[in-house]
């Protein structure tokens, strides 16, 4: 079978592995200190495939200026620096909850996401990528406010608002670990994310975009359900989120099934959000705007 990109034998012979399989082929420590191998865990532990989710609100606030304002008055440039600033802090995200869910017990063998638990980073490698990522997103919003026509003030309080919540998610209060990680997902991915790419562009808030947020934020939500079902078992350990105190679900779930169900709901949120993004494009005249 594959973790995180590296290839481990799936032979056994009473429940456990044969470590002394001809087929076997053994991790060295040489192998997960290549430099392919460390980019590729780097790369990983930032999640891409979950991206749509900020992704899509990005544009679709993007979109919305785009329809109420000149042509000549859009800026790609800014569009360019927003998503690139929304996805730095959207991994940095990623990266602290892989952090505090394994520093709290949460990430198993068993888990999907094991870029601790099987090695492939650091501790303080892992930190210092969540750094990096954090000021990367830091240094792409100053270039923002410089050619946004919005407030500084305005615009900082939306996007550190934002850049809070993806570090309070499990780092800090860990709103995830209460039950509000949830609640705290359909605002960033909806409402925040929408407003800092509209506001960027025309230089005001319009709350007629969260309307148009409001799909968009289910669809994410959807994602972080799927994820949460899928780790029902290991976030029992410190964790109470929604697919736990609803015990109903588990009548619906397949333990064969639901490893895969993350990443292709990531995918129908993007290919949903693309559609709704071009729609919101064509349709005229836009409702509530």
């Amino acid at each position: 079978m594959m973790s995180n990109g590296i290839w481990v034998s799936t032979e056994e012979v009473g429940g456990k592995p044969m470590s002394n399989n001809k087929n076997y082929l053994p991790v060295t420590s040489s192998t997960l200190n290549s430099p392919l191998m460390k980019l590729s865990s780097y790369f990983l532990a930032v999640r891409p495939w979950s991206l749509s989710a900020s992704l899509m609100p990005t544009l679709l606030g993007s979109a919305l200026a785009y329809r109420l304002t000149s042509t000549a008055s859009f800026s790609w440039i800014s569009l360019i620096l927003t998503v690139y600033t929304v996805f730095c802090v959207h991994g940095a995200g990623n990266v602290v909850n892989t952090y505090f869910d394994y520093i709290k017990g949460v990430d198993s063998r068993k888990s999907d996401d094991r870029i601790l638990v099987d090695q492939l980073l650091s501790k303080d490698e892992l930190v210092s990528l969540g750094a990096l990522l954090y000021t990367a997103g830091c240094l792409g919003f100053v270039l923002l406010t410089t050619i946004s026509p919005a407030k500084m003030e305005h615009l900082a309080l939306v996007y550190f608002g934002g850049l809070s919540s993806s570090f309070l998610y499990t780092g800090g209060i860990g709103f995830k670990y209460i039950a509000l990680g949830d609640v705290l997902i359909l605002v960033i991915f909806g409402p925040i994310s929408v407003l800092f790419a509209f506001m960027a562009q025309t230089g005001y808030i319009e709350l007629g975009t969260i309307y148009y947020a409001i799909p968009l934020a289910l669809n994410t939500e959807a994602i972080l359900h799927s994820n949460n079902t899928r780790d029902l078992e290991s976030d029992k350990k410190a964790v109470t989120t929604l697919p736990t105190a609803f015990k109903i679900e588990k009548q619906f779930r397949s333990p064969h099934m639901i490893q895969s169900v993350p990443k292709q709901t990531a995918k129908l949120n993007m290919f949903l959000g693309i559609l709704y993004v071009i729609a919101c494009l064509l349709v005229d005249p836009l409702p509530y705007l």
